[in-house]
């Protein structure tokens, strides 16, 4: 559930803060009144494409923040921790900020994040609808979880979900130590070679007289 909307320097927004209860929430207003614009700065931080554009005359960058509470989303949990983007338990922030030239930086829980993840995360949180909008029933993720509780799955692919991520933990550290190269030892020639060296250096010196 999205519990807060935060922006800053958006579009024509100066600063607006948004509090949402549990339940249905409606945003009601004349043609103009900038519902579009609400809903612009929401898909912004779920990693939409943004433009210098969007930030408003004479400010430095736009900002915006959604703050989501996802208690009970044992799938969200796991996508943030395989990608250590953790946070306080049983909630989600991302961040968006743009700057007057065009630069994008996206954070989740206070860690950068890319757009790329700033989208998968929004997947999983945010439905819009709209006029030639895709919906999650066309995200192949989606149709397998369904699939996966017709079928009375879950469970079993929450299980085999959990042991492809320890496998994959486990594979790159095996890749991570066999590219690490070994440590050098002495060969036999270099050992005796320095013994010979070190029987040299201390035999005595001699100045040439009686």
């Amino acid at each position: 559930m999205l519990r807060s909307l935060s922006i800053r320097d958006f579009v024509i927004v100066d600063r607006l803060e948004l509090e949402f209860a549990p339940g249905f929430t409606v945003l009601t207003g004349e043609t103009g009144a900038g519902k579009s614009i609400l809903i612009d700065a929401l898909t912004m931080v779920l990693g939409e494409r943004a433009e210098a554009i969007v930030v408003r005359g004479g400010a430095e960058r736009a900002e915006v923040s959604a703050e989501f509470d996802v208690r009970g989303r044992e799938d969200v949990a796991c996508w943030m921790k395989e990608h250590d983007l953790a946070g306080d338990d049983g909630t989600l922030l991302m961040r968006r900020v743009i700057e007057a030239t065009g630069r994008s930086r996206g954070f989740i829980n206070g860690h950068v994040a890319t757009l790329s993840q700033l989208r998968e995360a929004g997947e999983q949180l945010v439905d819009i609808h709209g006029q030639h909008q895709h919906q999650s029933l066309l995200r192949a993720p989606a149709q397998r979880e369904l699939l996966d509780a017709y079928g009375g799955l879950a469970d079993a692919a929450a299980q085999v979900a959990s042991l492809y991520r320890a496998w994959q933990q486990r594979r790159d550290s095996r890749i991570a130590f066999e590219a690490t190269p070994p440590p050098l030892r002495p060969s036999a020639s270099s050992s005796s070679g320095r013994r010979g060296r070190l029987r040299r250096s201390s035999s005595p010196r001699t100045n040439g007289r009686n």
